[in-house]
Formats: C-alpha cells, sequence, structure tokens
C-alpha cells in the first residue's frame, strides 16, 4: 500500500493545475494517467481566463516560451454576416488575449511543468476501482500488468472524458442538453496570408441549417484545428466515413470553402458522440470531481478547459484548507460557485443553439455596453457577478435578443 496526500485522476490540464498548486502547498501528490502523453485531445482555443490559473501555478513561462499562437478574441461567421469580440474591450478587468493550442502539446507542458515542481506523474496507469470515505484509497493498473493500491487523504477525478469516479461510484446522471455530435481533424490548411484573422477562432453557421455550426481555429505554420458539431441525425445524413463526411461538410459551406480550398488533409478525422455530461454531485466524502469528469456542456464558446483549471484552482485552495485541519463546506464553497460560472456559459449555449445568441450577434445595432458584458463571458469571466449578463444571463439575454429581432 502506497500512500500520500492527495491522489489526482488524469494528468490534463485541470489535473496538472491541481496537482502543481497542491504540492506547491507542501502537500505529497500522485497523478495517475491511463494514457502516455503527448496524446491527442480537443478543446484547443483557450480562454483569457485559463492564463490566470496556468500563471497561478507557476507554469506561464513555459506556456509562453511554446510558441502557440497568439489569440485575442472571436469571431462569429454567418453566411455575409460577420461579427468580432476583442478581449481587450470587455466588460470585466482581466487578460486581453490568450492561445490558440495543439492540445497534445499543450497538456504535456503543463504535464511536464508539474512533475517538474515536484509532482508524482506516473503514465499508463488507470485506475480500476476506488474506494472514497474517510480513507480513500485507489486500485492501480499500469499498462504492464502490475497492480497496486494508493491509499491518501482525499481524491481529485480529473479525468475529463474518462469520468473515472462518476462511473465507478454510480454519481452519472443524463444530461438535459439534446445529444449531439462532434467531427473534427487538424490540416495543413494552406490559407493566404490576410485571408482572415488567425488571431481568432472562427465559429461558423452553416448556411441552412443554424443550429449546426464549425470552428476552425488558426495554429502555428499554416496549420488548423477543424470540426463540424451537428445532431445525430443531421450526421446521419451524410457519408459514413468519417473524413468524407467532414470535407462535404466544408463544401457545403462557402467562407470555409473557400479558405480551405488548397487544404492537404493529413490527419485522420475522429468523432466524440453525446458528449454532453452531468453528475448528481461534483464531491462527497474524501472526493471532488473537477471539469470534465463532472460535467461538460458544449464546445461552441470553448468553455471546457476554463471550467476544468477553475474547478482545479477552488478545488486547491479548499482542500489545502482542509488538510490543515479547518472544516471546510464543499458544497457551498465549491460546488455552488463553480456552478454559477458554469450556468452561465449553459445559458449562452441554449441561446446559440436556440438562436437568440446569433440574433444578438449578427444585429446591425446593439443596446449600448452589451457587447463589452458578453466579451467577457466568452473571455472566460463568466463568474463576475457585476457583470449583469452573469448575474442574471437568461433574463438579459432574452431581453436584449427580444431589442434584437
Amino acid at each position: 500500500m502506497e500512500r500520500c496526500d492527495v491522489i489526482v485522476i488524469g494528468a490534463g490540464p485541470s489535473g496538472a493545475i491541481a496537482s502543481a498548486l497542491l504540492k506547491r502547498r507542501g502537500w505529497s501528490v500522485v497523478v495517475l494517467e491511463a494514457q502516455r502523453f503527448p496524446r491527442f485531445s480537443i478543446g484547443e482555443s483557450l480562454l483569457a481566463h485559463c492564463l490566470d490559473f496556468v500563471d497561478e501555478a507557476g507554469m506561464m513561462p513555459a506556456v509562453e516560451a511554446a510558441g502557440f499562437q497568439f489569440k485575442n478574441g472571436a469571431a462569429f461567421v454567418r453566411g455575409d454576416e460577420y461579427g468580432a469580440f476583442e478581449f481587450f474591450d470587455k466588460f470585466t478587468e482581466g487578460r486581453n488575449s490568450t492561445f490558440q493550442v495543439e492540445r497534445a502539446k499543450f497538456d504535456k507542458v503543463l504535464a511536464d511543468e508539474a512533475a517538474k515542481q515536484g509532482v508524482d506523474v506516473r503514465y499508463e496507469v488507470r485506475v480500476g476501482a476506488v474506494a472514497a470515505g474517510a480513507q480513500p484509497r485507489v486500485h492501480a493498473i499500469e499498462a504492464g500488468g502490475r497492480e497496486y493500491d494508493i491509499a491518501g487523504r482525499f481524491i481529485l477525478d480529473a479525468s475529463g472524458f474518462g469520468r473515472t469516479l462518476p462511473k465507478l461510484l454510480q454519481l452519472e446522471t443524463p444530461s438535459n442538453f439534446p445529444v449531439r455530435n462532434a467531427v473534427f481533424t487538424h490540416v495543413a490548411d494552406r490559407i493566404a496570408d490576410g485571408a482572415f484573422d488567425r488571431n481568432k477562432i472562427q465559429v461558423v453557421v452553416h448556411p441552412r441549417h443554424h443550429d449546426v455550426w464549425y470552428w476552425l481555429i488558426p495554429f502555428p505554420q499554416g496549420r488548423c484545428s477543424l470540426g463540424c458539431v451537428a445532431s445525430k441525425e443531421f450526421f446521419a445524413a451524410r457519408p459514413a466515413d468519417l473524413a468524407a463526411r467532414l470535407r462535404q461538410l466544408v463544401s457545403e459551406e462557402p467562407f470555409l470553402a473557400r479558405l480551405l480550398a488548397n487544404a492537404e488533409w493529413d490527419t485522420p478525422t475522429r468523432e466524440l458522440s453525446g458528449y454532453a455530461a452531468n453528475v448528481r454531485t461534483m464531491h462527497g466524502e474524501g472526493f471532488a470531481l473537477l471539469g470534465n469528469a463532472a460535467e461538460f456542456l458544449d464546445p461552441v464558446f470553448s468553455s471546457g478547459v476554463t471550467i476544468a483549471m477553475r474547478s482545479a484552482s477552488m478545488a486547491a485552495q479548499l482542500l489545502d484548507r482542509q488538510l490543515r485541519g479547518e472544516q471546510v463546506d464543499w458544497q457551498s464553497q465549491f460546488e455552488v460557485p463553480l456552478r454559477k460560472g458554469v450556468d452561465t456559459f449553459r445559458a449562452y449555449v441554449r441561446a446559440w443553439y436556440d438562436g437568440r445568441f446569433q440574433d444578438i450577434m449578427f444585429a446591425k445595432t446593439q443596446p449600448p455596453g452589451v457587447r463589452r458584458m458578453i466579451c467577457s463571458i466568452l473571455a472566460g469571466y463568466a463568474w463576475d457577478e457585476s457583470n449583469p449578463f452573469v448575474a442574471e444571463p437568461e433574463r438579459r439575454l432574452q431581453m436584449v435578443a427580444d431589442l434584437c429581432a
């Protein structure tokens, strides 16, 4: 039986951030990662708020040195309509830029930085069983077959879409979001200089189906991440071969068809199905869930990594106090405030698909100050309740949508 203070499941962004923050506070941390890094992942267009947590964990110099694509906002395209948000022109004080990252490289940078700070990061180790409670422990299984138990004082589940503890502890509940799929790849885009703003993610609406959308995320060296999100039924009418399906979808959208006319499709196309997820609780005796392990909404506003990193920072601060003997309340001090921002993003995701956000985005005139308040949320500052569009997201969205209709 090995022992440590904190067991972290998963070495992605939330696991790397949480483990580094706890190690910096003096705790022994073991991270169990089922895969070998680097590994492919999506969630590549970071929001500005993400870098607040990277900086908190002492990882900014390494991220800045990695050569990722600079990002200063987001652009939305629907036919001939175009709307861009600049992160410097936002309601909430905060960072004015961030990065668009190849997640394989980015996640490895963060995990390597955690290891440099003294975190014990173990790759190709999956969790086969877990016991929560006052003395939590996990059963670890290495790729080579060796098995062993680790006892800790607390477990943080940062397993993302692996959702280790929700599955092992039967915490999963159905999401109330419609089932959608994403089909995506990386391409050598061969887009001419100046053809579009490479410093912004491009979110593009299908010309005939406004609940179907594409992302185009520029990387350095003339590469892009490209994806399309739609219902299962919509995809069922397209080619079964994923690469052929995505190529056909690109050909249906004039903006992307023009930009990617000379692209080299040199990376396998992948699919993520029914990704929306939810849980009965984000915490219990001896454990807490971080980021996508607890809940994932939709990729349209790139909120997943931001929620993951913020949950890591909140959990590390709270757990540090608990390990030092202080009484903490994970419900009121972790889950409730974390869900406030999640629910803000949820309101915007719903408004995107029902058309209200698009009506606001592409309106010729908008009430004064609205764009700056919405821009703060698009930059990731979805917990700033001095922003009316955070304090009352549904009511404010509806009010402005009515004005812009």
